[in-house]
């Protein structure tokens, strides 16, 4: 969950770099937020592969996790049903 906070907030503050920049160079309104946008996806894309890939393996981790514990209640409820239906 770290990992996810440390990226979103990295991108975050890359958006509002990107915005203050673009508002000094002169532009305003829609056009800013979307030249903004634009800019700090392209800047996170190369400034926070490393950070991203750290994020999706913590991810894929805590998948993995959540797979293997599933896998153990549906194995408790298959005995608890076999448990049922010889009784």
């Amino acid at each position: 969950m770290r990992t996810a906070l440390v990226y979103t907030s990295a991108r975050f503050v890359l958006f509002l770099v990107a915005l203050v920049v673009l508002y000094f160079a002169g532009a305003r309104g829609l056009l800013l937020a979307a030249l903004a946008l634009l800019a700090s996806g392209i800047a996170s894309f190369v400034l926070l592969s490393r950070q991203r890939d750290v994020m999706s393996g913590a991810l894929s981790a805590r998948l993995r996790g959540v797979r293997s514990r599933a896998g153990e209640l549906r194995v408790r409820l298959n005995e608890g049903t076999r448990a049922e239906d010889q009784d």
